[in-house]
């Protein structure tokens, strides 16, 4: 952000605090959908048993959340950046996150603690997966690689080069396989063993956002930028379908457990719920305010957890579209920029992503404003810098 651009944000931040009564407002519980992110949540995953749900947000922690009660049972908390990728391991036990910081933490659940650190990308890591016998992980990072990692050891064993930045990437053939998905449409089989290239997939008009393969490894889904779906058939390398239903890009997709439906989502906030022997849509319904960037189906198939930009997760019940929690205010932060008529409001817009006005308002990227003016700098108690602003604090 220019500085004049972020000065101007910050005068209209203190102009807003000094004012009356914004900092006396207090908290509205809120006791519907997966709250608590202070930012986009980027990805959701729910755990074998389905008991369980892990989502991953910009503002830098992974949440790990009851799926029955909704509520959060740990805040998993040492990535030093937006966290873009989720998976859990094969045993529930254990998870994996990915993100900007270019980590891949394994953690237990039990403890809320990592306890392996896999490193080797040197670009932000957006995508995991995790292999069906589950003692391998890929990883697909901006660094134009996918990397394949010994769950048990946490060494890596194999590095695909790609031409662009990777954005998906799927475990297929019982493991044997691994698809990746790029920035340049294409996606591509390779030998999860030697990383032989064993194929591309066509090539969407623009970049792929997401991959999804049923439980038998025979189909596999892909969602792109370019508003479209496909489905492909593994085995035969062919296409089977084009699915076209959402208006602008499409970041989420899902097959079913049973292998004979799917779920898509994107930048229009709607789920289309699709039948992959006709093509068609059987029903779609509005998710979020905003972009959904994430889905997954729960174990039996009867129940979907979307996340979104607006900060929350939400589960649906997939035959209805009913959403699964009672109704209640999402937010009690003040949003005076969106009303105010000072010059600094519809800047501020831009900052409101990543900072509050108040101390106690919602966790988010950046430190929150209340008593900026005055305030030494990187000096905001319990907020985690990184080490590259240390240097440059000032008096």
């Amino acid at each position: 952000m220019p500085r004049s651009t972020l000065l101007t944000c910050r005068q209209w931040a203190a102009s807003v605090l000094l004012g009356a009564g914004l900092l006396s407002l207090a908290s509205v519980p809120v006791n519907a959908d997966m709250t608590g992110h202070g930012g986009i949540v980027r990805a959701v995953a729910v755990s074998p048993d389905g008991k369980r749900i892990l989502t991953a947000s910009f503002d830098y922690t992974a949440r790990l959340w009851d799926f029955v009660d909704q509520v959060a049972l740990a805040e998993l908390d040492e990535h030093a950046g937006p966290v873009n990728a989720v998976a859990f391991a094969l045993d529930g036990k254990r998870a994996l996150t990915a993100g900007d910081d270019r980590v891949i933490l394994v953690w237990d659940l039990d403890t809320g603690k990592p306890v392996r650190r896999l490193e080797g990308h040197d670009h932000k890591i957006v995508a995991l997966a995790v292999s069906p016998d589950g003692r391998r992980a890929a990883s697909a990072g901006w660094d134009r690689t996918v990397r394949i990692w010994d769950l048990e050891t946490g060494s890596e064993t194999l590095v695909i080069e790609h031409t662009t930045p990777v954005n998906a990437v799927a475990f297929t053939s019982g493991g044997t396989r691994v698809l990746s998905g790029g920035q340049d449409g294409a996606i591509r089989l390779w030998d999860a063993a030697d990383g032989t290239a064993k194929g591309e997939f066509g090539r969407h008009d623009m970049g792929v956002t997401r991959l999804s393969v049923s439980p038998d490894g025979r189909l596999a889904l892909n969602a792109s930028i370019d508003e479209t779906l496909s489905l492909w058939d593994v085995r035969a390398g062919k296409e089977r379908l084009e699915l076209v239903g959402h208006f602008g890009p499409v970041l989420a997709a899902a097959i079913a457990p049973d292998g004979g439906t799917a779920v898509s989502a994107g930048a229009d906030g709607f789920i289309i719920h699709w039948d992959l022997v006709s093509g068609l849509p059987i029903h779609a319904f509005r998710a979020h305010e905003g972009r959904v960037w994430s889905l997954a189906f729960s174990p039996d198939g009867r129940f979907v957890v979307s996340a979104g930009a607006d900060s929350v997760a939400r589960v649906w019940h997939l035959a209805t579209g009913d959403r699964i929690g009672i109704s209640a205010p999402t937010a009690s932060e003040p949003k005076p920029w969106l009303t105010s008529a000072h010059p600094g409001a519809r800047l501020y817009r831009k900052c409101a992503g990543c900072h509050t006005l108040v101390a106690d308002g919602p966790k988010r990227s950046g430190p929150h404003f209340e008593g900026l003016f005055g305030r030494r700098a990187g000096t905001v108690p319990g907020f985690r810098y990184s080490a590259a602003e240390l240097p440059s604090l000032g008096p």
